[in-house]
């Protein structure tokens, strides 16, 4: 696949930068609306937003890079050379969620729920950049044969995409993105649920999005190692007892306590309305 976008006069744009941009505005296009609808100060979520994709954005890199220090060492300026890949979601997610943490506390704000706010609209910005793995020909799996591919019914121009020097890979860039697009359905639908309790679709995230990446992760050519172990599924695997731990703790909570859709605020507006 060619990396390159556009090329006009020596300026190159990348796929990946490109579908970056685009899964960023498209992120903070959907969050927007949904705090808008919480009665959140538009600037001041437009602000966190600006800082939590940076600061998560340098996060996903410098984590990308300490894996794989052995390379940046001799390559320093690479390290800056974001374009052609090497962003770890990971480093994004731990990076982006402190900065959401810091200024939450700060603007007196729930972190929580702005995280259940925020979360479909980082899942789905996950599903549209996985794409630029596909042109920059990284992220794939092991390999296979042109068969075997078209019986796992991927679309005939990602199996084109997916021949590397001859020889046909996993595309589990493309799983990856279609288990986190089914991911961001669940979780607006989730987060509509009436008794729904704040923190609880922030859960299902990391549970959801953690045991795809697991079991992804698995057929990797090009995972960060930590030892002989994966980095990824070691993540996945605590983010997963995070996400199942404090979902346990939320159902000891009472059934209109701490919920996400302000049902108490509604009842108590309809019993002085009677």
């Amino acid at each position: 696949m060619n990396p390159i976008l556009i090329d006009i006069f020596g300026i190159k744009i990348h796929w990946y930068s490109f579908l970056i941009l685009i899964a960023i505005i498209i992120g903070i296009y959907l969050l927007l609306k949904e705090t808008k609808k919480e009665k959140y100060n538009t600037e001041l979520i437009f602000n966190l937003c600006f800082w939590a994709i940076i600061i998560g954005i340098i996060g996903a890199r410098i984590y990308y890079v300490i894996f794989n220090f052995s390379y940046y060492k001799s390559n320093l300026l690479e390290i800056f050379a974001i374009w052609n890949g090497g962003l770890a979601i990971h480093g994004g997610i731990i990076a982006g969620f402190l900065t959401i943490l810091f200024l939450s506390h700060k603007y007196h704000l729930n972190f929580l729920k702005l995280l259940d706010m925020a979360v479909p609209s980082l899942i789905l910005a996950q599903a549209i950049g996985r794409w630029g793995n596909f042109f920059n020909s990284e992220a794939h799996g092991i390999a296979t044969t042109y068969s075997n591919l078209q019986q796992l019914m991927v679309p005939e121009f990602i199996i084109k995409g997916m021949n590397i020097g001859g020889v046909y890979y996993l595309p589990t860039f493309y799983f990856e993105s279609l288990w986190c697009l089914l991911g961001f359905i669940i979780l607006i639908i989730v987060r509509k649920f009436k008794y729904i309790k704040i923190g609880a679709t922030t859960c299902l995230y990391l549970i959801w999005y953690s045991i795809g990446r697991f079991f992804i992760e698995a057929w990797r050519t090009d995972s960060l190692m930590l030892g002989g172990f994966k980095v990824a599924q070691i993540i996945s695997v605590i983010l997963i007892i995070i996400g199942i731990t404090y979902l346990i703790y939320l159902s000891s909570k009472g059934k209109y306590e701490n919920l996400y859709n302000n049902i108490n605020n509604n009842r108590v507006v309809k019993k002085n309305n009677n």
